[in-house]
């Protein structure tokens, strides 16, 4: 049981920091389509400058989360894979072409038409590849995803066209803008004015995201019973009271120009919303069927895994902090 847990933790931590790096990106690109008023160039300019050294470097934490359930839960795996094919198919349609346009921005021609073109592929790609994202995480818990002696019983459409799956991709819209605004008015390439105008949006996005995780907790009581019933328990208020609490203190900083603990403050508030998630999952991998205990690879695999992930994060995360001290950190 203790590497099970183990490598179903380094999964959950590789997912907060995908959440935090890539699904900010995701939000950036939203923002660069709604770019608006006398400062949508210098807006768009902003978040280039914000994602270009750092976006390739974001996926890796998606990369590790299908590597650590392929190795270690390999059930689920398959199962996640066929019954979402569709929108895991329809996410990385959305990846490969939010990366080309962007990338297609930056070196073709600089006509307003052509880098029009770019963008506006771009910043729809980062508005529909989180909605899938949020839509796919929110049919595992729906329960309609059944396995039945090893094989998926419930075909390629059951759970992720639920109104319960579909108000958590609208809530990972809101989180990945609200994160993404919030990042860019911390971001010392940032010109002031342009800071002021990330700040308001990443005011309203951070109020809208109470309404839509509302409709989220009401959807799950007939959209995902489990779930809805996990947020019931004892530790539910304790959990959501100190999320609440996280969002204030974002939203205040946001309003007193403190933008680096507003930054902390919304880093603190996402990692505790996707805990609250892993927390009224768990122990499911895909509700109710498969559990990180009963899909568990051969304890020699996943103890091999645990030394592999440790061994990786020794050269990881210094790797990643060197990338950031070099292309985020301040100017002398």
């Amino acid at each position: 049981m203790m590497f099970e847990l183990i490598v179903a933790g380094f999964m959950f931590v590789a997912l907060i920091f995908y959440a935090l790096s890539g699904g900010a990106d995701f939000g950036g690109g939203m923002w660069d389509l709604l770019a608006t008023g006398p400062r949508a160039d210098a807006q768009r300019d902003a978040i280039g400058k914000a994602i270009a050294p750092i976006w390739e470097a974001d996926h890796v934490w998606l990369i590790l989360v299908i590597v650590i359930l392929f190795t270690g839960f390999p059930r689920a795996f398959a199962a996640m894979m066929t019954a979402l094919n569709i929108p895991f198919t329809l996410m990385l349609i959305g990846i490969v072409l939010r990366g080309s346009a962007f990338t297609f921005r930056k070196y073709d021609v600089k006509s307003q038409h052509v880098q029009h073109r770019w963008s506006t592929l771009f910043g729809a790609a980062s508005f529909f590849t989180p909605f899938i994202q949020g839509v796919a995480l929110g049919a595992l818990s729906t329960g309609e995803i059944r396995i039945v002696d090893g094989r998926l019983a419930t075909g390629f459409f059951a759970g992720w066209l639920t109104p319960f799956a579909l108000a958590c991709g609208l809530f990972a819209l809101a989180l990945f803008a609200f994160l993404a605004a919030t990042y860019l008015t911390a971001d010392p390439s940032t010109e002031p004015d342009v800071q002021n105008d990330f700040r308001w949006r990443a005011l309203w996005s951070g109020s809208a995201l109470a309404p839509i995780a509302l409709l989220v907790f009401i959807t799950s009581k007939q959209g995902a019973p489990a779930m809805y019933h996990g947020l019931t328990q004892w530790w539910a208020p304790l959990l959501i009271g100190t999320t609440l609490c996280f969002a204030i203190a974002a939203l205040s900083s946001l309003w007193l120009r403190r933008f680096a603990l507003a930054r902390i403050a919304a880093m603190a508030e996402v990692t505790l919303i996707l805990g609250g998630w892993s927390l009224s999952q768990y122990p499911n991998l895909v509700t109710p069927d498969i559990t990180i205990f009963n899909d568990a690879a051969p304890e020699i695999t996943l103890r091999l895994l645990t030394y592999a992930l440790a061994a990786g994060a020794v050269v990881l995360f210094p790797s990643l902090f060197f990338l950031f001290r070099i292309f985020k950190g301040k100017e002398n």
